[in-house]
């Protein structure tokens, strides 16, 4: 029997940031119920019940427990499986700064990049036209944000230090969106941002699951 059931999405940018974090922990052991979010599978009652929202990710155990929310995810299952993610609990100081560094991913790059996706990536699934204001808007945040990282990655590897950490991971699958929408200029134009995104999706697990969607997602489209 699986520890926990993890449901989530195809295509959601939320759902890999958990995924991410299980295969760079190297953990199998759950099973992934996927929701067909253009078929509103999200919405139903059931789903409701898990996310008062109705929204993926979503965790649940055998024993009840249910948690929703994709970093409170990814720190969970760090914490309770042991993943080498997280500075240790007796490091006040490495642990303030893992703190800090998410709240920045959260704020200063995840809102704008999820805006920028949203129009260029998910509208033009849905066969919408983008809000050209709000992609120049998010566009100059981005580019702010990585102006002050290429800075920041001067004098550190990663996001949170020397050590690659669940915040690292956290940047993945937007930024993945990012180059699929035309925009990795935003990453590559700068020397020590392009260099930890190297560093960061070169991860052998990291590829491996990369490469699996890839494969996957071409072998739907035939």
């Amino acid at each position: 029997m699986p520890d926990f059931t993890l449901y989530g999405s195809r295509g959601s940018t939320n759902t890999d940031r958990v995924r991410l974090t299980l295969a760079e922990g190297g953990f199998t052991d759950y099973e992934l119920v996927l929701l067909n979010l253009q078929k509103g599978e999200q919405k139903t009652e059931a789903n409701i019940k898990r996310h008062p929202w109705g929204k993926v990710p979503v965790i649940t155990f055998p024993g009840g427990f249910t948690l929703y929310e994709s970093r409170a995810i990814c720190k969970y299952l760090a914490k309770t499986y042991s993943f080498p993610l997280l500075p240790p609990d007796s490091d006040i100081e490495a642990t303030a700064l893992f703190d800090q560094a998410q709240c920045v991913e959260t704020l200063y790059f995840a809102d704008p990049a999820g805006k920028l996706a949203f129009e260029k990536f998910v509208k033009n699934f849905m066969g919408l036209p983008a809000d050209e204001a709000v992609v120049k808007g998010a566009l100059k945040s981005i580019e702010v944000y990585f102006d002050v990282a290429e800075r920041l990655l001067q004098d550190r590897e990663y996001m949170a230090g020397n050590e690659f950490t669940l915040v690292d991971i956290y940047y993945i699958p937007l930024i993945q969106r990012l180059f699929a929408c035309g925009y990795g200029d935003l990453i590559l134009s700068r020397k020590a941002v392009s260099a930890w995104w190297d560093r960061c999706v070169n991860k052998p697990a990291i590829q491996k699951m990369l490469a699996a969607d890839r494969e996957a997602a071409a072998a739907a489209r035939k």
